[in-house]
């Protein structure tokens, strides 16, 4: 394989030391790749993939390697494409609010540098502090702040990305409005690596929100915190973030990150508005009457360090939960808001029923419950239990008008469930999408379809 090695000197390993850091992501899967390669920019990655046209290699695009859902995971004898080299921001436009950045920027790194501009960029997935935006885009990635602000697929104005022969290819615009032809930007967004390889990504950004406020509501029994999701918008209400922590989630927190709350609670909302100082205060006056009539108990944050101690212990829920438990099976169902306290009384029951240690949390304000089974694979029928247990999840979740995944994509760990939500006739045409992009099925092959 020195020919690989030559086109990129310096840039491609077949140690074994990379092959192993190169073959997992979070989803535990792990397979050894025959190569890395690390990109530095465009001509680097059609340098790439017209090699391992020309030889059908498999190719594996890969960001910061922290999905959930094995999607960065190398198919055996795949090269690892790396983005992490790629990581300059490359235009803020504060006229047309634009940012245009490479794949390999980190999400968090971003948002610091565009708040220094007076400008926000919403979507915020917990890992934003090591995520990347390619990723993001990849995966179609949301965050708290999706129920006001919308997902990553709702700022991609355009891309520029290479195609698995090599050729370069550009969609959407720099506009705020454009409808010339298919939308190939929204086609690219959420595809998981599998059509094209992103290169450029231009996204629209909005001014910084004028003032926030976070409140925190504790509840002593699970449904109401369930049902306050909802009276809270129907008090026309949109919270940039409304989170949901059940008490495994807040007792594994506590644990591993301390932020001093009570151990006799139930559930805990973490809300956050933002707006003009005059309106937000009045919201969250809102907010905290309807918490309270149902029988939480509101704290608002003092400070912004209170603030960001309340949002640092809300991202150290995943690792924290891997504390408690040696295995996670980490699902993450989307239902509708108003079938949420259903969602969750139905979760309590199986967790009752089958004796499996269920760790519930997420974006209550948009449905989306990231479902927890805490179970040891090193027991082989415990584990296979709570893999049957996935499947009656998924059905309760479709049965209430749900989906089986609201951010974390399919890739390898939900492909065998995917018919359960898409039919065959849609699930041929987005195969035959895949064959037009990627005749050969060298990009990422193997993920999503079943």
């Amino acid at each position: 394989m020195n020919s690989l090695s030559d086109l990129l000197p310096g840039r491609v390993s077949f140690a074994p030391e990379d092959l192993l850091c190169y073959g997992f992501d979070a989803s535990g899967f792990d397979v050894y790749p025959m190569a890395v390669v690390w990109a530095e920019d465009v001509l680097d990655v059609v340098k790439v993939m017209r090699y391992a046209y020309d030889h059908d290699i498999p190719i594996v695009p890969r960001g910061a390697g922290s999905g959930m859902t094995g999607g960065a995971v190398p198919s055996k004898g795949a090269i690892v494409l790396s983005t992490e080299r790629m990581n300059r921001i490359l235009e803020i436009n504060r006229d047309d609010l634009t940012v245009l950045v490479e794949p390999g920027v980190v999400n968090g790194r971003m948002q610091r540098e565009l708040e220094r501009h007076g400008l926000f960029y919403p979507p915020d997935p917990s890992s934003l502090n090591f995520c990347t935006i390619g990723g993001n885009v990849a995966e179609n990635a949301g965050g708290a702040r999706a129920l006001k602000y919308g997902v990553t697929r709702d700022y991609v104005l355009g891309l520029e990305a290479v195609l698995p022969d090599g050729r370069i290819i550009t969609t959407g615009v720099r506009t705020a409005k454009g409808v010339v032809g298919y939308d190939l930007t929204r086609l690219l967004v959420g595809s998981e690596g599998t059509l094209a390889m992103i290169t450029k990504i231009r996204l629209k950004v909005l001014p910084l929100p004028e003032a926030v406020i976070t409140l925190l509501a504790l509840f002593r029994n699970l449904e109401p915190a369930g049902e306050s999701v909802q009276h809270i918008i129907s008090e026309g209400i949109v919270p940039r973030a409304l989170e949901f922590l059940d008490a495994e989630t807040i007792r594994a927190v506590e644990s591993y990150k301390s932020v001093g709350l009570p151990d006799d609670i139930e559930a805990m909302l973490l809300i956050e508005i933002d707006g003009a100082p005059s309106v937000i205060m009045r919201d969250a006056e809102k907010i905290s009457t309807v918490c309270k009539k149902l029988g939480g108990e509101i704290i608002m944050a003092e400070n912004e360090l209170a603030r960001m101690k309340l949002w640092e212990a809300r991202r150290a829920i995943s690792p924290a939960l891997f504390h408690i438990s040696p295995t996670k099976i980490n699902e993450d169902i989307v239902v509708p808001r108003s079938r949420l306290a259903d969602m969750l009384k139905r979760l309590k029951m199986l967790s009752e029923s089958t004796g499996i240690r269920i760790v519930n949390f997420g974006h209550a304000g948009d449905g989306n419950i990231h479902v927890n089974l805490m179970v040891d694979r090193t027991k082989k029928k415990e584990y296979e239990r709570a893999q049957k247990l996935v499947e009656e999840i998924f059905r309760i979740t479709l049965e209430l008008g749900g989906t089986i995944s609201g951010e974390h994509g399919i890739g390898l760990t939900k492909q065998d469930y995917i018919t359960m939500e898409i039919h065959p006739a849609e699930l041929e045409l987005m195969k035959k999408i895949k064959q037009t992009f990627d005749p050969k099925n060298l990009l990422n092959p193997g993920k999503i379809f079943p």
